[in-house]
């Protein structure tokens, strides 16, 4: 499992007034199970807290099983993180995602990978 050294960071975003976004190393243990097996596990997340969003865990790629990802042909723009990129296994499509350029303000969570149910403790 890989540590990181990022800080708490808060940004508050352009163009929408009240949108939050905090990036901070994650205190918790997460990992991500699908179909009974393991596609993550890390104590190295970082949870990213947005503005009407649920909190988000995303996953050093180094606690990342990839080798059992496929990359997707999605792509989707947000406008406070930027573009992303997704993966899929064959029985989940775009069941992760990653920002690999993403915006200045959220730069921590560059190549780090997100899935949509984690489990934490």
């Amino acid at each position: 499992m890989t540590q990181t050294t990022a800080t708490r960071r808060t940004t508050v975003t352009k163009g929408l007034k009240g949108h939050v976004i905090t990036v901070e190393p994650s205190d918790r243990h997460v990992r991500v199970v699908h179909g009974g097996q393991v596609l993550a596990e890390s104590d190295a997340a970082l949870v990213l807290h947005e503005t009407g969003c649920p909190d988000r865990y995303y996953i050093p790629p180094n606690d990342v099983r990839i080798d059992l990802l496929a990359p997707s042909d999605t792509h989707t723009h947000c406008p406070f993180k930027g573009d992303a990129s997704y993966w899929s296994l064959p029985d989940a499509a775009d069941l992760v995602w990653a920002y690999p350029d993403p915006k200045q303000e959220v730069a921590e969570i560059k190549d780090h990978l997100c899935f949509y149910e984690v489990e934490v403790s």
